[in-house]
Formats: structure tokens, C-alpha cells, sequence
């Protein structure tokens, strides 16, 4: 089966953001530097009208201007998130994490009924192709500090900040 895929990229408070569709539904969320980032290769053919009306990105690109600007606190978008059945377990529950809040590896893995899978489940958060909508940024270390994000912790503690969330933000 062939997918047809094009991006675009946009700016933000936290750096360029690549955006991937996928036969025209949002599957990728990039930042500059990601870790398990794909190829750039592979995301197709750059869109330069990402507003078109017609295009895959406008309202993935006016929540996203939203919720930087502190008006929107979640997202409303169909997603293409491609991964094993565990993985999308992982992110659909991350979708779950209020915002400004924070759970932890641990706690996020007790809520998919898999109490001794915090490894697994940092490790399918690492994973997540959607950042910042599939908010894996609100995943801590089980005392409240900062650990593994893609995007790099002080994109993490930012978005975390941005967000009013509790805790060590150091």
C-alpha cells in the first residue's frame, strides 16, 4: 500500500515544527533535533500554502497558534499515529493527561493496567510521532524530575511552564 505524505514547517516558541500529514490527516509533529526523528526523506513533498484551505495543516497549524498563545488547552484533530499496539495504548492515554498536569512513567503504566512496564512505556513515549498535541511532555521521572524527552528537557520544562504545571521544573 502507498501512503501519500507532505509537510510543511512552521515556527514557534520552541524552534521550527515540522508537520507531517499522511493521505491528508496530521501523523507527525517534528521539532528541530528531535530524538527518533525520522528521515526527512520520508516525510514527501513540502506544502508552502499550509493555510490552504484544502491543504491537511490549517487547523492543526490554528491550535497549535492557540495553545502557544495560552488559548487552547488541548486538540481537537484527527491523528494518523502509526505504531505497535502498545505504543498507541501509550499515546492515546497521554491524550488523557490534563493539561498542566503531570503523571509519571510508573503511573502512566499503572493506568494501561501494566504496573511493572514503566520502561516500556518511557520508551513507547520516546516514540511518540505527534509531540506537544500528544502531550508526552507531561510524563516525569516518579519524583517529579524533568527525564527523557525527544525534544530535549528544556523544551519539556518550557512546554511544562508554558502549561502552569506543578512540580520541579528545574
Amino acid at each position: 500500500m502507498t501512503y501519500v505524505r507532505v509537510h510543511t514547517v512552521i515556527d514557534s516558541p520552541y524552534g521550527p515544527l515540522t508537520l507531517v500529514a499522511t493521505d491528508g490527516v496530521l501523523s507527525g509533529l517534528y521539532m528541530t533535533g528531535q530524538r527518533h526523528r525520522p528521515p526527512q526523506e520520508s516525510f514527501g513533498d513540502r506544502e508552502d500554502e499550509p493555510l490552504d484551505a484544502d491543504g491537511p495543516f490549517p487547523e492543526a497549524i490554528r491550535q497549535l497558534t492557540a495553545y502557544f498563545a495560552g488559548e487552547r488547552t488541548g486538540f481537537d484533530l484527527p491523528l494518523r499515529l502509526e505504531g505497535t499496539p502498545f505504543q498507541r495504548r501509550v499515546w492515546e492515554e497521554l491524550r488523557r493527561i490534563p493539561y498542566g498536569r503531570t503523571v509519571s512513567y510508573g503511573e502512566l503504566a499503572e493506568r494501561l493496567g501494566a504496573p511493572g512496564a514503566a520502561r516500556a512505556v518511557g520508551l513507547a513515549n520516546g516514540k511518540n510521532p505527534v509531540g506537544i498535541i500528544v502531550p508526552c511532555h507531561r510524563v516525569v521521572g516518579a519524583s517529579g524530575d524533568l527525564t527523557g524527552y525527544g525534544g530535549g528537557l528544556e523544551r519539556k520544562r518550557r512546554l511544562l511552564a508554558h502549561e502552569g504545571a506543578p512540580g520541579r521544573l528545574f
